[in-house]
């Protein structure tokens, strides 16, 4: 195997492990909360409004922040591949 293929492979196994993550903080992260708002409303008898904030919240605040890191990225390779001249004008 050659070296370009093998950084190739590396490159697509952390892309899948990234994006398994991600998926992870997406669904969890949300759902974390949401459960502690749960309990939380169960104790102060507000029945489902923290839960609900808690993980609305949470979840709005997950999106925005892989969108954030995506576009960030993206930038960053748009900036490889354009030519600075091409940018600029």
């Amino acid at each position: 195997m050659d070296r370009r293929a093998s950084t190739d492979r590396r490159d697509l196994y952390n892309g899948f492990g990234d994006t398994m993550a991600r998926a992870f903080e997406v669904v969890f992260t949300p759902l974390l909360f949401g459960v502690f708002g749960w309990w939380l409303d169960g104790r102060t008898h507000t029945r489902p409004l923290f839960a609900l904030v808690f993980g609305v919240l949470t979840a709005v605040y997950t999106l925005w922040k892989l969108s954030k890191g995506y576009m960030t990225r993206m930038e960053a390779e748009e900036r490889k591949v354009v030519p600075r001249a091409r940018r600029n004008g």
